[in-house]
Parts: C-alpha cells; structure tokens; sequence
C-alpha cells in the first residue's frame, strides 16, 4: 500500500473554485491528482448549508475569515498555521502570510512549497506602506521556502538575480477552455457577438492598460473592440466608462463570470489583445492562446516568455493600432497555430498538475 503524501493547499478562496487564477489551478490540481497525494484545501467563510465535505476527492476546511481584502493577511497566517504540524507538505499560494514562517519552523520544519505570485508589489494600486509591506513578505517566502515556485521564467530569473534562490517553473493551464458555439440566446445578450470583433479581458486596474487598447481602438473605427472588465469596482474602471462610451465599435463589457458564456465571446473573436503588466503566466493569456485565437500583446519579459516571443508586440496604442492596421488572414491564420502549439505543449493542466506533484 502507497503512503500518500498530506498535502495542504492554502492562500486561496477554496473550492469550488470561483473565478481566479489560483481558484482555478487549485481545482485542477485536485481534479488531476496523482494517487499519492491527499489534498486537503483550506477554504475562506461561507454559509453553513453551501459547506462541503469534500470536493474532487480532497478534503476542505473552511475558516472564519474572507481571503481577500482586509482579512487576506490573517486568512493566510492562520490557515499556515493550522496546517503546519498536520501535513508533510503545505502549498502556499502567494507570500501574504509568510511572517509567520520563521516562527514556525522552530518548532518544525514542514516542507512548504510557496507559489511566488509575481511582482505584486510593484503595481501602482499600492501605497508606499503597502508596496514596503508586500516587498517584505516577498523576501521571508523566499528566505523561508523549502521550494519556490514561479509561474514565469522572467520570475525565476528575478528570484535568482535578487536572492540567489533558483526556483522551480510551473505555469499554468488553459485547457480548460474550449471554442463554443454562438447562440440566438446568446446574440439576444450579446448582440455584438453578430459582428466580427478583437477581444480583450483584463481587471480594470492602471496597470492592465485599458487606456491604451481602447485609446488604438478609437482611431480604428471600422474594427470592432469587445473589452471585458470589472469596471464598476475600480475609480479607473468607472472613468473609462463614461470617456468611452460612445464609440459605436467599442464594447465595455462589464466582467462575465459563466464560464460557458466567456468561452463563447473569447472564443467567436479575430484577435485577442493582452494587455496586463505584472502578471506572470496570466491565466487569461494561456486560456486565449489554447482556444487557438491570434494573440497581440503588451511588451513586457513576461509576456515575451510566455508566447516565446511569438506573439505580435506592442508597447503603445500607436504601435497597436499600427499592428492591428497590417494584420492579414494569412498572418491571423499564422499567430493562431503558433499560439495553439505553445499552449498544447507547455500550459496542459495535466503537466501542470504533474510538475505539482515532483515538488510535493
């Protein structure tokens, strides 16, 4: 009989997985685990009566605390907490609640696995506390990590150049997500699905730079934008509503979280436009490059590392819709299989799930 290994997988909402690129890997992971490992996810607060048991065969804790917002820090020292002398491995996503780790490890030294993240403390939404703050937790994980995980060579290489530490590279999947079929419903709801259109999804956050896909796509007004965003929980958000609201080929669609639906728009497009900063391995790249679509993104190592330099690149809404201005069928039909190769290659959930289970 093969003794499984106890792994706790903590830093995220739980499961079912919302939403999320951490949500997501955290049901893949449990969806494709190996037979020696157990899982057992801690989970933020929810009503009594929507509490399981279990979920894909793994365990799950739920705690009396939200994992995002005020209480994320706590969220995360806690459920490191309670999990440090339960399980042989503990899998921590993100460096929140890292401060804790020197502390513990007097008392034992469990096998922590921390998922770096990425650049967090880099983005403009932070003030210099907060920025400070999350710089510190970035250099305890390190410091502290029995195994470092990156979800981006560009990570990897920032890792060894600033700590000396190699990690490991582990990305994430996309093919989770499939083409889908327009629908009259669906036209009814979206009715610029009728149309050809470009996509692009991004949080409405300064750093994602709306501003400069939708400032191209203005002076492009016979191609259509169909732009997904939370743009009512951001001031940055809000303002790109009312300033660009009357473009006729400009679509601000507010976020979709069906998934079906949001494979449907994605996966009708000509071209998908990414436009993020800080992200890594960004899930909504890897998503896009799987359903085999044309990808033109913003200039950043990043993003270099993740198309293999493959993709169109742009580092201003003039070089865009200069981009945009030459692309052909032909070169569309190119960018596509290009894109849909590196996908089946590297970003599967069942070689991710794999890489998970060799560090465990």
């Amino acid at each position: 009989m093969v003794n499984k290994k106890k792994v706790a997988i903590v830093g995220s909402v739980g499961l079912p997985a919302n939403y999320g690129g951490f949500e997501t890997m955290v049901y893949y992971l449990t969806k494709h685990k190996n037979a020696e490992v157990d899982f057992t996810v801690y989970c933020q607060s929810i009503p009594k009566e929507q509490r399981l048991k279990e979920y894909n065969g793994s365990k799950l804790i739920y705690l009396p605390l939200k994992a995002n917002g005020a209480q994320s820090i706590i969220y995360d020292v806690v459920s490191i907490m309670l999990s440090w002398f339960k399980y042989d491995s503990i899998l921590i996503l993100g460096t929140g609640g890292s401060l804790v780790l020197p502390f513990l490890k007097i008392f034992k030294k469990t096998k922590t696995i921390i998922n770096f993240g990425g650049l967090e403390w880099k983005r403009d939404k932070w003030s210099k506390f907060g920025q400070w703050f999350l710089k510190l937790t970035e250099k305890v994980a390190i410091k502290n990590a029995t195994v470092i995980v990156a979800d981006n060579q560009h990570f990897c290489d920032y890792i060894f150049e600033q700590y000396g530490k190699k990690s490991v590279l582990i990305e994430y999947g996309g093919d989770h997500t499939t083409k889908k079929e327009i629908t009259k419903d669906l036209i009814e709801k979206y009715p610029y699905l009728n149309k050809p259109y470009d996509v692009s999804v991004s949080r409405a956050q300064v750093d994602n730079n709306l501003h400069m896909v939708l400032d191209a796509y203005v002076k492009l007004p016979n191609r259509n934008l169909v732009l997904i965003s939370n743009y009512d929980k951001f001031e940055y958000g809000r303002d790109l509503k009312v300033k660009y609201a009357n473009y006729p080929n400009i679509f601000l669609q507010d976020a979709v979280y069906n998934l079906h639906e949001l494979d449907v728009i994605r996966s009708n497009s000509i071209v998908y436009i990414h436009s993020h900063t800080f992200c890594g391995t960004a899930p909504s790249l890897v998503e896009a490059m799987n359903l085999s679509l044309p990808i033109i993104s913003f200039k950043v190592e990043t993003n270099l590392k993740t198309t293999e330099e493959k993709a169109l690149f742009f580092s201003d809404s003039t070089e865009l819709k200069k981009i945009i201005e030459g692309l052909t069928s032909e070169k569309e039909k190119e960018l596509a299989i290009s894109m849909k190769e590196i996908a089946s290659r590297r970003y599967t959930w069942e070689r991710i799930s794999s890489k998970y289970v060799e560090v465990f």
